[in-house]
């Protein structure tokens, strides 16, 4: 499953609109749209806004579990990891 679809079933399941979603995060709706369609990627911040707000783990949204890491890419989710845990202390 690819990262739009995670982040549509996460907020239908949650019973959220797009643009429910979009003003939390803060983004337009339609760009919110291009992201659950695959046809744009979230920076960081909105990842870590994305995570936090339909309560998901960016390792288990970038399906890091399962793909064996480089050194550059566990640096990069330990920064991930780092910014979300940031915004959940706000």
């Amino acid at each position: 499953m690819k990262i739009g679809e995670k982040i549509r079933a996460a907020r239908e399941e949650l019973g959220l609109s797009q643009d429910e979603i979009s003003r939390m995060i803060p983004m337009n709706q339609s760009s919110y749209s291009k992201l659950e369609r695959d046809l744009q990627e979230p920076s960081l911040d909105q990842l870590a806004s994305i995570c936090r707000i339909l309560h998901l783990s960016a390792d288990a949204l970038l399906s890091l579990r399962d793909v064996p890491l480089s050194k550059r890419d566990t640096q990069l989710l330990s920064g991930l990891k780092k910014l979300i845990s940031e915004y959940n202390d706000a």
